[in-house]
């Protein structure tokens, strides 16, 4: 019964995703096609005349309205076809799946990281409330969530790079190289991590079941970890869910930073040569995974909390 329950949740969540996804490509396909753009211009170049720029737009339907290049775009994705690059002259997919494991790899090492530190250091932190490493911790996670990934990383280059030379500051050739990103995407990541563990772990220790626990004798680190820490993690996950989604479309600045082929440095090429199909495509896939992404941490809440699969019980 719990299972079936659970498959139906399952089943509402998916079917929710369409329309969601449908409004997604249409906020970013308007916004894309409201742009100053001229797709003709920008594939030619200096060469082309204003006749065969006129020709070129008429081919591409960039003369058509905005719902009806819509309308093809979502026939021509239903089909798997992004379109192809005004730049390169490439396949938008292709491209993309071609980038893709850089970030995916990127994102999930900076995630894990950020999960384990920002939750070990959160529950010490509620354990030591107002202790010296309380403070510490939490002044800590303030100055990293407040500091600019940017700048974080240059300081991270300056020192680790060029001073001590002790690992290298651009691309994903060796594992070395991802140190550097890693820890300057899962820094910040962990700030939150940590505070909101520590929140949720102060509310939770102070309920009165976590008081029958202590009372019947059982030790701290059993009512801590069997008891306390499985309630308090429902809106850590959450949080470290939507944190994956936003490393894999977010790590724009790192990917520059660090000169990785990404799809964050893939967008920014792309916006910055206009090319419109591949921001487009990159927007899409990118919502898609978050999407994706979002579903997985709905299904481990039901998982984590009996109460999700009772609101899906049949009636």
């Amino acid at each position: 019964m719990g299972d079936e329950r659970l498959g139906r949740y399952i089943i509402r969540r998916v079917l929710l995703l369409v329309p969601m996804l449908f409004v997604i490509i249409f906020i970013v396909f308007g916004i894309m096609s409201l742009t100053p753009n001229n797709p003709g211009a920008v594939m030619l170049g200096l060469r082309g005349t204003p006749e065969a720029i006129t020709a070129l737009n008429h081919e591409l339907g960039y003369d058509r309205p905005v719902l009806v290049r819509y309308a093809d775009y979502i026939v021509h994705l239903a089909q798997g076809d992004m379109g192809t690059s005004y730049i390169t002259g490439r396949n938008v997919f292709s491209e993309i799946v071609q980038r893709f494991p850089a970030t995916a790899k990127l994102a999930l090492l900076s995630v894990l990281t950020a999960a384990v530190i920002g939750v070990l250091l959160g529950i010490l932190a509620a354990v030591r409330q107002y202790g010296i490493f309380d403070m510490i911790g939490t002044a800590a996670a303030m100055f990293t969530a407040s500091m600019p990934g940017f700048w974080f990383a240059l300081i991270a280059i300056l020192v680790f790079s060029l001073r001590l030379r002790w690992l290298p500051s651009n691309g994903l050739d060796s594992w070395k190289h991802y140190i550097l990103p890693t820890l300057m995407l899962a820094l910040p990541e962990a700030a939150g991590i940590m505070r909101l563990t520590r929140t949720t772990m102060l509310e939770t220790i102070r309920q009165d079941y976590i008081r029958t626990a202590r009372s019947k004798g059982q030790t701290e680190r059993r009512v801590i970890f069997r008891h306390a820490l499985k309630n308090a993690l429902l809106p850590v996950v959450t949080v470290i869910g939507m944190d994956f989604g936003w490393l894999l479309g977010g790590a724009v600045v790192i990917e520059q930073v660090f000169s990785i082929n990404g799809v964050g440095k893939l967008i920014i090429e792309a916006i910055r040569m206009k090319d419109v199909p591949q921001v487009t495509g990159c927007a899409v896939f990118m919502a898609f995974f978050f999407i994706l992404v979002m579903l997985v941490v709905d299904i481990l809440y039901a998982y984590i909390d009996p109460r999700i699969k009772v609101r899906y019980q049949r009636r």
